[in-house]
């Protein structure tokens, strides 16, 4: 499960990258929680259009950053982007302190962090593969995402009892410093141990190489599909649990906070389960997407905030499963000169989706309330389940079949993934079913 953390360089990341990420996750909390109670009276519309200017620059500069990350030395490109981020961090935080933030400022510090960060996320999610072989990829790729999460265990619920404590602003400070664990983590890095993969060559087209690629990639685009649906739809996890937190149940910011880390239990879980399987598989995509759904459904419907909190471990189990089995899928199908624009057109439709549907999100919550916002959710993760599987059905031939006997067995069949279409070979899963006659 923890093969990663075997390679020297790769712990040196792992722990960079989880101080980092709980300070992420603080301030998002933080700023979330402002926006909602301090700069507005509760408006979620204004938590979706912040988190629409936050990701919605990795959209618009996808296929420059995937360019960029593909072709300059990645470790060097993290050190500028991840010191740019930390003073954004402290810009926000000593205007807050100050006491003369106002909302424009904060949609203006979301857009520059969001235009740091789409340059920052294809090199983030693609250095990896100079960390590690690429049989462990998989396992780098599930640990990065339980890192994350981990991080969310902790950084929500600090964030929550600061902002009572000290204020939101000293929040966005602290974040700030939490930066220099990563630009140090890549200093101390053994640079001839890195692995540096193929960069791209400087000649016309490469700008458009990363689409046509992916064009001839039907397995890729149907990932995509789903990222794109569960992505725009689903993970608006700030708009539900602000809401669900303040309007439903009457909660103050500890509660709010302590929701994500909730969820965090159930995405740990999820993250850790990623990293004990082999190869990544898009029947487990599908698996996500429907369970993805019926967590939020359930969410939903909860009557209290401990059953509603209860639920959110689901809803992050499902979720990182769906989440980590597609970036994986995606970084060790493609093409190492390729992954850097394919990821970035990967973390263009998973984050640059929320500019469309975090402010669409956070008006049905205004407009019907949060339960019918979280509802939402749910349709999108069965739907993004039903797509990969029509196209399973129809393009890979799969079939499910039932023999009854002495031990009952559910036996998938399918033409492959679709990951080497061209040479794909008939794969037959065997499931034991544990139901009796």
């Amino acid at each position: 499960m923890f093969r990663s953390l075997s390679i020297p360089n790769y712990r040196i990341w792992f722990a960079g990258a989880l101080v980092s990420n709980i300070g992420t996750w603080m301030q998002r909390t933080a700023q979330d929680w402002i926006v909602l109670t301090e700069l507005t009276d509760y408006n979620a519309t204004a938590v979706g259009i912040v988190m629409a200017l936050q990701f919605g620059p990795q959209l618009v500069l996808m296929p420059w950053s995937g360019l960029i990350a593909d072709r300059f030395n990645r470790r060097r490109l993290l050190i500028l982007t991840q010191t740019l981020m930390g003073l954004l961090a402290l810009g926000l935080g000593v205007i807050t302190v100050a006491g003369v933030a106002e909302l424009w400022h904060v949609y203006l510090f979301a857009l520059g962090l969001g235009i740091v960060a789409a340059i920052d996320a294809p090199a983030r999610q693609t250095f990896v593969s100079e960390l590690v072989s690429d049989n462990d990829l998989p396992n780098a790729v599930a640990l990065n995402s339980a890192s994350f999460n981990g991080a969310r265990l902790i950084g929500p619920a600090a964030a929550g009892l600061l902002t009572v404590a000290v204020g939101a602003g000293w929040v966005f400070m602290i974040n700030s410093a939490t930066f220099a664990a990563t630009v140090l983590a890549m200093t101390l890095l053994r640079t001839v141990q890195l692995r540096p993969q193929p960069r791209a060559t400087r000649e016309r087209g490469q700008l458009m190489a990363g689409f046509r690629y992916v064009s001839r990639r039907p397995d890729i685009i149907v990932v995509l599909i789903t990222v794109f649906l569960v992505g725009t739809f689903g993970f608006n996890f700030a708009i539900f649990t602000a809401t669900m937190a303040t309007v439903e149940f009457g909660m103050g910011a500890s509660e709010f906070g302590l929701l994500s880390s909730i969820m965090a239990i159930g995405s740990v879980a999820g993250a850790l389960m990623a990293a004990r399987r082999g190869r990544p598989r898009l029947r487990l995509v599908i698996v996500g997407s429907f369970a993805f759904g019926l967590s939020c459904a359930v969410a939903a419907v909860m009557p209290n905030y401990l059953t509603f909190a209860i639920s959110l471990t689901f809803v992050g189990l499902s979720s990182l499963t769906l989440m980590t089995t597609a970036n994986a899928y995606v970084q060790t199908t493609t093409r190492p000169a390729m992954r850097g624009r394919v990821m970035a057109l990967y973390m263009a439709i998973f984050a640059g989706g929320t500019p469309l549907g975090a402010p669409l999100v956070g008006w049905v919550a205004d407009q019907f309330g949060p339960r019918w916002a979280l509802g939402v959710a749910a349709l999108s993760g069965l739907l993004a389940a039903g797509a990969v599987l029509f196209w399973m059905v129809r393009y890979r031939s799969l079939r499910v079949r039932f023999r009854r006997g002495m031990t009952p067995r559910m036996r998938v069949h399918h033409d492959g993934d679709g990951r080497t279409a061209e040479t794909a070979t008939r794969e037959i899963a065997i499931v034991e079913a544990t139901a009796t006659r």
